[in-house]
Protein backbone atom coordinates (compact mmCIF):
# COMPACT_ATOMS: atom_id res chain seq x y z
CA UNK A 1 0.00 0.00 0.00
CA UNK A 2 1.15 3.16 -0.94
CA UNK A 3 1.67 5.67 1.89
CA UNK A 4 -0.02 8.92 2.75
CA UNK A 5 0.35 12.44 2.18
CA UNK A 6 -0.67 14.45 4.88
CA UNK A 7 -1.89 18.30 4.43
CA UNK A 8 -1.09 19.84 7.56
CA UNK A 9 -1.67 23.12 9.17
CA UNK A 10 0.60 24.68 11.47
CA UNK A 11 0.46 27.99 13.54
CA UNK A 12 0.50 31.26 11.62
CA UNK A 13 2.45 32.52 15.27
CA UNK A 14 1.04 30.91 18.17
CA UNK A 15 2.84 27.24 18.07
CA UNK A 16 -0.09 26.86 21.23
CA UNK A 17 -2.40 26.78 17.93
CA UNK A 18 -0.95 23.40 16.45
CA UNK A 19 -3.97 20.73 17.37
CA UNK A 20 -2.98 17.58 19.40
CA UNK A 21 -4.24 16.01 15.48
CA UNK A 22 -1.50 17.72 14.11
CA UNK A 23 0.93 17.11 16.39
CA UNK A 24 0.47 13.59 16.39
CA UNK A 25 0.81 13.15 12.55
CA UNK A 26 4.28 14.93 13.16
CA UNK A 27 5.28 12.81 15.45
CA UNK A 28 4.28 9.26 13.06
CA UNK A 29 5.08 10.24 9.99
CA UNK A 30 8.82 9.44 8.28
CA UNK A 31 9.25 12.26 6.41
CA UNK A 32 7.97 16.18 6.24
CA UNK A 33 8.33 18.23 3.73
CA UNK A 34 8.98 21.65 4.74
CA UNK A 35 9.00 24.90 3.19
CA UNK A 36 11.07 26.82 5.19
CA UNK A 37 13.38 23.65 7.23
CA UNK A 38 14.40 26.03 10.20
CA UNK A 39 10.60 27.10 11.00
CA UNK A 40 9.66 23.69 10.68
CA UNK A 41 12.75 22.02 12.95
CA UNK A 42 11.49 24.69 15.66
CA UNK A 43 7.81 23.31 15.35
CA UNK A 44 8.51 19.77 15.22
CA UNK A 45 11.17 20.21 18.48
CA UNK A 46 8.13 21.54 20.19
CA UNK A 47 6.20 18.28 19.71
CA UNK A 48 8.97 16.38 20.15
CA UNK A 49 8.96 14.56 16.82
CA UNK A 50 11.96 13.61 14.42
CA UNK A 51 11.09 13.00 10.82
CA UNK A 52 13.31 13.13 7.90
CA UNK A 53 12.86 16.81 7.05
CA UNK A 54 13.09 17.67 3.05
CA UNK A 55 13.01 21.05 1.91
CA UNK A 56 9.61 21.64 -0.32
CA UNK A 57 9.14 25.21 -1.90
CA UNK A 58 7.77 27.01 -4.67
CA UNK A 59 11.04 26.72 -6.29
CA UNK A 60 11.72 23.19 -5.93
CA UNK A 61 11.10 21.62 -9.21
CA UNK A 62 10.09 18.62 -10.51
CA UNK A 63 12.80 16.51 -9.00
CA UNK A 64 11.91 17.11 -5.24
CA UNK A 65 8.19 16.26 -6.11
CA UNK A 66 9.66 13.27 -7.67
CA UNK A 67 11.36 12.14 -4.80
CA UNK A 68 8.06 12.75 -2.43
CA UNK A 69 6.11 10.36 -4.59
CA UNK A 70 8.54 7.85 -4.42
CA UNK A 71 8.91 7.77 -0.67
CA UNK A 72 4.94 7.12 -0.56
CA UNK A 73 4.94 4.87 -3.40
CA UNK A 74 7.41 2.95 -0.96
CA UNK A 75 5.01 3.06 2.12
CA UNK A 76 6.25 5.48 4.04
CA UNK A 77 3.83 8.62 5.12
CA UNK A 78 4.65 12.32 4.68
CA UNK A 79 3.28 15.36 5.98
CA UNK A 80 3.03 18.57 3.91
CA UNK A 81 3.61 21.82 5.91
CA UNK A 82 4.34 25.58 4.97
CA UNK A 83 6.15 28.49 7.25
CA UNK A 84 2.62 29.08 8.35
CA UNK A 85 -0.84 28.28 8.20
CA UNK A 86 -2.37 25.92 5.68
CA UNK A 87 -0.31 24.58 2.96
CA UNK A 88 -1.55 25.07 -0.83
CA UNK A 89 -3.99 28.24 0.41
CA UNK A 90 -1.45 30.82 -1.59
CA UNK A 91 1.44 28.78 0.01
CA UNK A 92 3.13 25.47 -1.82
CA UNK A 93 1.89 22.57 -2.13
CA UNK A 94 -1.27 22.03 -4.89
CA UNK A 95 1.25 20.24 -7.56
CA UNK A 96 2.24 17.55 -4.79
CA UNK A 97 -1.40 17.14 -3.37
CA UNK A 98 -2.29 16.67 -7.26
CA UNK A 99 0.38 14.33 -8.09
CA UNK A 100 0.24 12.36 -5.35
CA UNK A 101 -3.55 11.63 -6.15
CA UNK A 102 -2.71 10.64 -9.62
CA UNK A 103 -0.34 8.43 -8.33
CA UNK A 104 -2.85 6.81 -6.06
CA UNK A 105 -1.74 8.05 -2.99
CA UNK A 106 -4.12 8.52 0.03
CA UNK A 107 -4.04 12.69 0.69
CA UNK A 108 -5.61 13.72 4.00
CA UNK A 109 -5.97 17.21 4.93
CA UNK A 110 -5.55 18.22 8.79
CA UNK A 111 -7.05 21.67 9.50
CA UNK A 112 -5.98 24.25 11.66
CA UNK A 113 -4.66 27.56 11.68
CA UNK A 114 -5.15 29.93 8.74
CA UNK A 115 -4.81 33.86 8.46
CA UNK A 116 -8.05 34.38 6.12
CA UNK A 117 -10.45 32.28 8.58
CA UNK A 118 -9.03 34.54 11.62
CA UNK A 119 -8.54 37.76 10.29
CA UNK A 120 -12.11 37.42 9.13
CA UNK A 121 -13.59 36.74 12.35
CA UNK A 122 -12.60 39.49 14.23
CA UNK A 123 -12.53 42.08 12.05
CA UNK A 124 -15.95 43.01 12.24
CA UNK A 125 -16.55 43.06 8.60
CA UNK A 126 -18.91 40.30 7.12
CA UNK A 127 -18.06 36.90 7.04
CA UNK A 128 -20.84 35.02 5.66
CA UNK A 129 -19.73 35.21 2.21
CA UNK A 130 -15.98 36.28 1.13
CA UNK A 131 -13.30 36.39 -2.03
CA UNK A 132 -10.06 35.74 -1.21
CA UNK A 133 -7.41 37.00 -3.63
CA UNK A 134 -3.96 36.31 -1.66
CA UNK A 135 -1.02 37.91 -2.89
CA UNK A 136 -1.79 40.47 -5.48
CA UNK A 137 0.32 41.29 -8.50
CA UNK A 138 3.25 44.02 -7.95
CA UNK A 139 2.29 46.08 -11.44
CA UNK A 140 0.90 45.74 -15.18
CA UNK A 141 -2.46 44.43 -16.22
CA UNK A 142 -3.08 41.79 -14.20
CA UNK A 143 -2.75 44.40 -10.78
CA UNK A 144 -5.16 46.39 -12.29
CA UNK A 145 -7.52 43.47 -13.35
CA UNK A 146 -7.12 42.12 -9.54
CA UNK A 147 -7.68 45.26 -7.88
CA UNK A 148 -10.49 46.32 -10.12
CA UNK A 149 -11.95 42.96 -9.47
CA UNK A 150 -11.80 43.26 -5.79
CA UNK A 151 -13.58 46.97 -6.00
CA UNK A 152 -16.54 45.85 -7.81
CA UNK A 153 -17.19 43.05 -5.43
CA UNK A 154 -20.07 42.59 -3.46
CA UNK A 155 -18.74 40.47 -0.26
CA UNK A 156 -15.70 41.35 1.88
CA UNK A 157 -12.31 40.72 -0.05
CA UNK A 158 -9.50 38.94 1.55
CA UNK A 159 -5.78 39.66 0.55
CA UNK A 160 -2.62 39.15 1.96
CA UNK A 161 0.27 41.18 1.65
CA UNK A 162 3.85 41.73 1.80
CA UNK A 163 4.80 44.61 4.46
CA UNK A 164 6.75 46.76 2.10
CA UNK A 165 3.76 47.07 -0.05
CA UNK A 166 0.74 47.73 2.18
CA UNK A 167 0.49 51.31 1.66
CA UNK A 168 0.85 50.80 -1.72
CA UNK A 169 -1.99 48.32 -1.88
CA UNK A 170 -4.46 50.24 0.28
CA UNK A 171 -3.56 53.65 -2.09
CA UNK A 172 -4.35 51.61 -5.02
CA UNK A 173 -7.77 50.85 -3.40
CA UNK A 174 -8.22 54.44 -2.06
CA UNK A 175 -7.96 55.17 -5.83
CA UNK A 176 -10.95 53.14 -6.93
CA UNK A 177 -12.78 52.78 -3.64
CA UNK A 178 -12.65 56.27 -1.46
CA UNK A 179 -14.11 56.26 1.69
CA UNK A 180 -14.89 52.47 1.67
CA UNK A 181 -13.92 50.53 5.10
CA UNK A 182 -10.70 48.43 5.18
CA UNK A 183 -9.07 46.01 8.00
CA UNK A 184 -5.36 45.53 8.31
CA UNK A 185 -4.80 42.78 10.36
CA UNK A 186 -0.74 42.41 11.34
CA UNK A 187 1.29 39.71 13.16
CA UNK A 188 -1.99 37.34 14.30
CA UNK A 189 -1.83 35.21 16.77
CA UNK A 190 1.83 36.82 18.09
CA UNK A 191 2.90 39.27 20.92
CA UNK A 192 2.42 42.31 18.73
CA UNK A 193 -1.07 41.35 16.97
CA UNK A 194 -2.57 44.49 15.20
CA UNK A 195 -6.29 45.47 14.21
CA UNK A 196 -6.60 48.45 12.46
CA UNK A 197 -9.69 50.00 10.88
CA UNK A 198 -10.53 52.61 8.86
CA UNK A 199 -11.59 54.20 5.47
CA UNK A 200 -8.48 52.60 2.88
CA UNK A 201 -7.38 56.32 2.57
CA UNK A 202 -7.05 57.09 5.99
CA UNK A 203 -4.71 53.28 6.16
CA UNK A 204 -2.89 53.97 2.97
CA UNK A 205 -1.55 57.36 4.72
CA UNK A 206 -1.17 55.48 8.20
CA UNK A 207 1.48 52.89 6.91
CA UNK A 208 2.78 55.56 4.35
CA UNK A 209 4.28 56.82 7.39
CA UNK A 210 4.58 53.61 9.86
CA UNK A 211 5.53 50.92 7.60
CA UNK A 212 3.72 47.66 9.39
CA UNK A 213 6.04 44.73 10.32
CA UNK A 214 5.27 41.34 10.27
CA UNK A 215 2.93 39.43 8.58
CA UNK A 216 -0.26 41.43 7.24
CA UNK A 217 -3.75 40.45 6.03
CA UNK A 218 -6.15 43.27 4.84
CA UNK A 219 -9.70 42.86 4.11
CA UNK A 220 -11.83 45.11 2.21
CA UNK A 221 -15.76 45.79 2.83
CA UNK A 222 -17.51 44.15 -0.16
CA UNK A 223 -20.53 46.70 -2.29
CA UNK A 224 -23.05 45.07 -0.15
CA UNK A 225 -24.71 44.81 -3.83
CA UNK A 226 -24.16 42.20 -6.56
CA UNK A 227 -22.85 43.79 -9.80
CA UNK A 228 -24.38 45.17 -12.76
CA UNK A 229 -24.52 42.20 -15.15
CA UNK A 230 -22.36 42.71 -18.05
CA UNK A 231 -23.99 44.09 -21.53
CA UNK A 232 -23.72 41.41 -24.08
CA UNK A 233 -26.41 42.82 -26.30
CA UNK A 234 -23.72 43.13 -29.33
CA UNK A 235 -22.11 39.79 -28.81
CA UNK A 236 -25.38 38.52 -28.80
CA UNK A 237 -26.51 40.10 -31.90
CA UNK A 238 -23.13 39.39 -34.03
CA UNK A 239 -23.66 35.08 -32.48
CA UNK A 240 -27.17 35.16 -33.55
CA UNK A 241 -26.44 36.80 -36.85
CA UNK A 242 -23.78 34.20 -37.56
CA UNK A 243 -26.18 31.32 -36.54
CA UNK A 244 -28.77 32.57 -38.85
CA UNK A 245 -26.46 32.67 -41.89
CA UNK A 246 -25.39 29.21 -41.33
CA UNK A 247 -28.73 28.19 -41.05
CA UNK A 248 -30.26 27.82 -38.20
CA UNK A 249 -33.82 28.17 -37.16
CA UNK A 250 -34.52 30.83 -34.64
CA UNK A 251 -35.62 28.21 -32.33
CA UNK A 252 -31.93 26.71 -32.14
CA UNK A 253 -30.27 30.36 -32.40
CA UNK A 254 -32.00 30.95 -29.23
CA UNK A 255 -31.32 28.23 -27.43
CA UNK A 256 -27.04 28.69 -28.02
CA UNK A 257 -27.51 32.13 -27.04
CA UNK A 258 -28.85 31.23 -23.64
CA UNK A 259 -26.51 28.02 -23.54
CA UNK A 260 -23.49 29.83 -24.99
CA UNK A 261 -24.30 33.74 -23.58
CA UNK A 262 -25.78 32.49 -20.62
CA UNK A 263 -28.82 35.01 -21.73
CA UNK A 264 -32.19 34.85 -20.03
CA UNK A 265 -34.42 32.71 -22.65
CA UNK A 266 -36.81 35.79 -23.05
CA UNK A 267 -33.78 38.19 -23.85
CA UNK A 268 -32.57 35.68 -25.97
CA UNK A 269 -35.48 34.87 -28.02
CA UNK A 270 -36.33 38.85 -28.35
CA UNK A 271 -33.12 39.43 -30.11
CA UNK A 272 -32.98 36.53 -32.67
CA UNK A 273 -36.41 38.15 -33.60
CA UNK A 274 -35.68 41.31 -34.46
CA UNK A 275 -32.99 40.62 -36.82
Amino acid sequence: MPGTLYVVATPIGNLQDLSPRAASVLRSVDVVASEDTRRTGTLLAHVGARPRVLSFHAHSGPRRTTALLEILAEGRDVALVTDAGTPAVSDPGSDLVAAARAAGSPVVGVPGPTAVATALSASGLTADRYLFLGFVPRKGAERRRVLARAAGEEWTVVFFEAPGRVAALLRDLAALVPGRQAVVARELTKIHEEFRTGRVEELGDYYSIAAPKGEVTILLAGTGTPPEPPDRSDEARTLARSLLAEGSTRREATRRLVSQLGLPRNEAYRLVMEL
